[in-house]
């Protein structure tokens, strides 16, 4: 339904004369900006940051969110993170105070998640007992059919 809405409202934009060389604001409060392609139109919703590709098909406007490169965000993340970690020790090694609510190590790096892997007798174990409530079940199921079998 909401994409029924944005290709409504990227239609009735794209219906008006619109620059090429501007984006053209929303006037209904501003939350979307739309700027001319040549493949078609991007829309910037400026609340979510969300950028689409709408464009004319044979069914009417059609939008589709343009990827973004999120291993980039996660790489420059943490990167800043661990550039935050070697100033925090920085000011700490000359004896300087941290800024309020400044904790001396990111939580992550002080509390690094552990995986505990189950040994090959606990799956042994786990497939033992899933065989034997795949084997009660199927047996319950055949004592049910039976049982209906007889009534009828």
């Amino acid at each position: 339904m909401r994409e029924i809405a944005m290709a409504v409202v990227a239609a009735v934009i794209l219906v008006g004369p619109a620059r090429a060389e501007e984006p053209t604001p929303d006037s209904g409060g501003g939350r979307y900006v739309f700027s001319t392609q040549s493949s078609g139109v991007l829309r910037l919703d400026t609340q979510s940051g969300a950028v689409s590709l709408c464009r004319q098909e044979a069914v009417g406007w059609v939008c589709q969110a343009a990827p973004d490169d999120r291993a980039l965000f996660e790489r420059e993340i943490a990167r800043l993170q661990s550039e935050n970690v070697a100033l925090k020790r920085m000011l700490l090694a000359h004896n300087l105070a941290l800024p309020p609510g400044a904790t001396p190590e990111a939580p992550a790096a002080q509390n690094p998640p552990s995986l505990h892997l189950p040994s090959d007798a606990e799956i042994d174990r786990m497939a033992t007992f899933v065989g034997e409530l795949w084997q009660r079940f199927v047996d319950t199921v055949a004592r049910v059919q039976k049982q209906m079998f007889n009534k009828s």
